[in-house]
């Protein structure tokens, strides 16, 4: 008997299983922790909690959007952290000259950090865990170099408004997230550019060989990368008042590779799945608001975490293989 006959004799076909599970394991696991929420968490559904929860996943959202580009081409992009960090000191360094020009020249920090990364990924040569690792670290320290090393409060009403303020009920921040969500998805679906990054990711070398402008498409998806951090940075420099290079950005690096992996998008790159990246950020974050609301460890959380990530790249390595 062969063995596809043997996994559907059990009743369960496993193979249909693996491929169904890195597409929409991520939407199942989401509605079951929701629908767990809904009947044992108090108050879950009150607009006020939910509020509290987009406004907390926004910027882990928005750095995903870029870290899904950067590992559809099979790369990965660790200064993201640091991004966000320097896009946050450059802020109150500008606000003088208006909130427009401020966040301008944030959003054209992450753009020059994200040329430096491309530039040596695409035409250095380095491996994209080694150029971004050392921009991790380089990023940080600039970052603290602009600030000074210091803990700087904002007081510009429109600035701040990005982060505090709504549009019908739903705070700026949600509706930006929102509407990048859109964009890369478009540009990932429906564009020349996201093909060819699509390309580079399942197979370089046949990519080269196509006349697909690798080395130009690596740079701006690393540029995009970092001008999303840059934002994501502002968003989080808006909504808490206050700019603080050593913490903003802390370990976010994690967070978005979490959510693009459990969101279905392989590591080993060819496929970027953007709304399966929103609905695993959405997954972690609500994974560790409902383990704090039912007085879980945060060890507890992690390890839970854990295991949902080994079980994502297990599935994705399943399929891939196949």
């Amino acid at each position: 008997m062969s063995a596809p006959a043997v996994e559907k004799a059990g009743g369960l076909d496993t193979g249909r299983l693996r491929r169904l599970l890195p597409a929409y394991g991520v939407y199942v696991a989401l509605l079951v922790l929701v629908l767990f929420n809904i009947v044992y968490t108090d108050n879950f559904l009150e607009w006020s909690n939910l509020r509290i929860q987009l406004v907390q996943v926004t910027p882990v959202v928005i750095v995903a959007l870029g870290m899904a580009l950067v590992i559809g081409t099979e790369g990965i992009d660790l200064s993201v952290g640091s991004v966000m960090a320097l896009g946050a000191a450059i802020i109150p360094l500008y606000l003088g000259y208006g909130p427009v020009a401020a966040i301008v020249l944030a959003i054209v920090g992450g753009l020059v950090i994200g040329l430096i990364n491309g530039g040596l990924v695409a035409f250095v040569g380095l491996q994209p865990i080694v150029a971004t690792l050392a921009m991790l670290v380089a990023g940080r320290g600039i970052a603290l170099v602009v600030s000074s090393g210091r803990y700087k409060d904002i007081r510009d009403k429109d600035f701040l408004a990005i982060g505090t303020d709504t549009f019908l009920h739903v705070p700026y921040t949600v509706w930006i997230a929102a509407v990048l969500s859109l964009i890369v998805g478009f540009v990932v679906r429906r564009t020349v550019f996201g093909r060819r990054l699509l390309a580079i990711g399942d197979n370089r070398p046949a990519a080269v060989l196509a006349g697909v402008p690798v080395r130009r498409v690596l740079v701006t998806v690393y540029v995009i990368s970092g001008m999303l951090a840059a934002v994501a940075g502002i968003i989080q420099v808006s909504r808490i008042g206050s700019a603080d290079a050593s913490r903003i950005g802390l370990l976010i690096e994690l967070s978005a590779i979490t959510a693009v992996v459990v969101g279905g998008t392989p590591l080993t790159g060819g496929k970027v799945r953007v709304l399966g990246t929103v609905a695993g950020a959405l997954l972690m974050q609500l994974l560790t608001a409902t383990m704090i609301a039912n007085n879980l460890r945060d060890s507890t959380a992690q390890m839970v975490q854990a295991v949902i990530i080994l079980v994502a790249v297990y599935a994705a390595r399943e399929r891939r293989t196949r």
